[in-house]
């Protein structure tokens, strides 16, 4: 029987035997500046994707928002973080963050206008597609630290546990709480939440400090989705092999990670059948520099630790600078034969 993708993403993320291994791609704007057009259609032709992200329609946009991300320049962003850019195609850095000052907390306004988007917009769309819709937005805690404070100023913050980086955390949390409260009153599929929580090696902070201060935030996160009959995903780059029992625990229902920065196998035996993995393939090594058979490879090391004939994996990857499109569609090749 030939599923829809809806039918095929929910199969897979309740271990329910899907007729096939559904798919994603994450593919940033400098690919399409990377390769010809014409390639890149072709490509994305020939392996159509299971999930789709909800349309954003907003009558009252942000005041402070200002260029756009992936090109050349300064790019201000709703919270009015500036981001500067040195190459088209891919995101730029903060470099001048706005709370580099405490004494500007007082004055720290969240955009609290993205909370009027337009929700019939979205639920039509829901009702239109059979693919799997997510949401549009990702509360991202950690990260939007970062952006209002500076990296080294936020490490040293939480170093000390000052009151000013908890009360800045607060003002974070409870807006994203009321952010997925209102996506949760759509008709969307699920959820989502990010932060990029690990080094090349380990966690970025203890985990017993992201236990005590992070955890329960998210945890917030996945009883709004679960309650409204959503699912939940949630991302993080680098090495969290610390803290995915952690992520099984609170209940999250699929997890995109840099698998090949861990012990694919060690994860595999802990949670193969409790999560659904929400790809990934190796991009800074097997999708830029290798060759047809490292690609085979590393979907086999997925497939034969983290798959199940009833599912929990989604044949994701994400296409950055310098990927190969041959690499890319040797990736999904290998997926179709080998998870079966």
């Amino acid at each position: 029987m030939t599923m829809t993708s809806r039918e095929r993403m929910m199969r897979t993320l309740e271990f329910d035997k899907p007729d096939r291994i559904p798919r994603q791609i994450w593919m940033l704007p400098v690919v399409w500046l990377d390769h010809e057009r014409k390639d890149v259609e072709a490509f994305l032709g020939r392996w159509p994707v299971d999930i789709t992200g909800a349309p954003l329609v907003n009558p009252n946009p942000s005041p402070v928002r200002l260029g756009d991300a992936y090109v050349v320049g300064r790019y201000r962003d709703e919270w009015g973080c500036e981001f500067e850019n040195i190459k088209a195609g891919i995101h730029g850095q903060v470099k001048a963050p706005i709370l580099a000052d405490w004494s500007r907390l007082e004055d720290l306004r969240p955009p609290v206008e993205s909370l009027d988007f337009d929700r019939e917009v979205v639920n039509a769309f829901c009702r239109e597609t059979d693919k799997f819709v997510m949401a549009s937005a990702c509360p991202r805690p950690f990260e939007r630290m970062q952006f209002l404070r500076g990296s080294e100023n936020l490490y040293m913050d939480l170093g000390e546990e000052s009151p000013e980086v908890l009360s800045l955390l607060d003002i974070i949390h409870r807006f994203h709480l009321k952010e997925m409260e209102a996506w949760a009153q759509t008709d969307v599929d699920s959820l989502t939440f990010m932060d990029d929580w690990g080094s090349q090696q380990g966690l970025l902070i203890s985990p017993a400090q992201w236990r005590r201060l992070f955890k329960p935030l998210y945890l917030d996160y996945v009883r709004i989705a679960h309650d409204s009959g959503k699912k939940i995903f949630m991302h993080s780059d680098g090495n969290i092999q610390s803290i995915y029992g952690d992520i099984v625990e609170i209940g999250v229902d699929a997890v995109n990670s840099q698998l090949f920065c861990m012990d694919i196998e060690e994860i595999g035996r802990r949670y193969a059948g409790k999560i659904t993995f929400w790809g990934e393939i190796d991009r800074q090594h097997v999708l830029v520099r290798g060759d047809r058979q490292d690609a085979r490879s590393a979907v086999k090391r997925v497939v034969d630790n983290l798959y199940r004939p009833e599912g929990g994996v989604i044949a994701q990857f994400s296409m950055e600078e310098s990927v190969k499109l041959s690499q890319c569609d040797a990736v999904f090749e290998a997926w179709q034969e080998l998870a079966q």
